[in-house]
């Protein structure tokens, strides 16, 4: 299943959520994060609603990827390949606050992206000049830590358990089978920096999404509701789906 043909129920639930995405501030720009482990399929459904929107929509919906704003490689490994050197110096925050997120609510144009983390080259893409109602999806991991909670207006949790995303990510970069559970060593840098994600919710307050879409079933994903009164692990939800 590719971007450009979802199945028909992959497809209402695009709908549904680009009703609920463009129903955000509206007469006037909205950013909405779209947060979720690595592997769960965010860049996929995101470029699923980009494509959608020009069609459907009322308003013009664009969209960037956190993955665009990573520090320099030497800058992220200079404490280390673990968990906590992921959590703490993968993403340059500020860097996407000047060039994406404060421009962006002050009306100015943005700048997508200023590195390539595959080649780790600094990157100088046309700056992109949104309209005045327009609607900024950004994709990403930890996009509800502390340094980023007060960004978006809401949030969309993309969801699937670690033994669902590990796999689907490990196939996308060519990895062993071998390394697909969660617990293997060659995931600990990934996998251990969610679990500390999501501790540190639980611990120094949680910030609930706006909506939780499951998609762990990449061809019926489900949008669900949130019990917050349910103690919180990965996926950051009890998963109930919407009627």
């Amino acid at each position: 299943m590719s971007p450009q043909h979802p199945t028909a129920a992959r497809a209402q639930v695009l709908l549904d959520l680009l009703e609920l995405v463009v129903a955000v501030r509206p007469r006037e720009r909205a950013i909405v994060g779209i947060d979720g482990p690595d592997g769960v399929g965010k860049s996929t459904l995101t470029a699923e609603l980009l494509a959608l929107a020009p069609v459907v929509a009322s308003r013009e919906v664009l969209g960037v990827s956190v993955d665009g704003f990573h520090h320099p490689r030497d800058v992220r490994y200079a404490h280390g390949r673990d968990a906590a050197s992921y959590y703490e110096h993968a993403f340059d925050y500020e860097a996407l606050r000047r060039h994406v997120l404060e421009p962006f609510r002050a009306g100015r144009e943005i700048v997508p992206a200023v590195h390539d983390v595959a080649t780790d080259d600094r990157v100088f893409p046309d700056p992109v000049e949104p309209s005045g109602d327009a609607v900024l999806l950004v994709e990403g991991v930890f996009l509800q830590r502390p340094e980023l909670q007060q960004e978006f207006d809401e949030v969309l949790l993309v969801t699937a358990d670690p033994e669902v995303t590990v796999p689907r990510g490990n196939a996308r970069f060519g990895r062993p089978a071998a390394e697909d559970d969660p617990d293997h060593p060659a995931n600990a840098r990934y996998v251990g920096a969610q679990r500390r994600y999501a501790f540190e919710l639980r611990t120094h307050g949680q910030v609930w999404p706006t909506w939780i879409l499951d998609n762990t079933d990449l061809s019926r994903p489900q949008l669900v509701s949130v019990d917050i009164e349910e103690e919180l692990e990965l996926p950051l939800c009890r998963r109930k789906p919407l009627p």
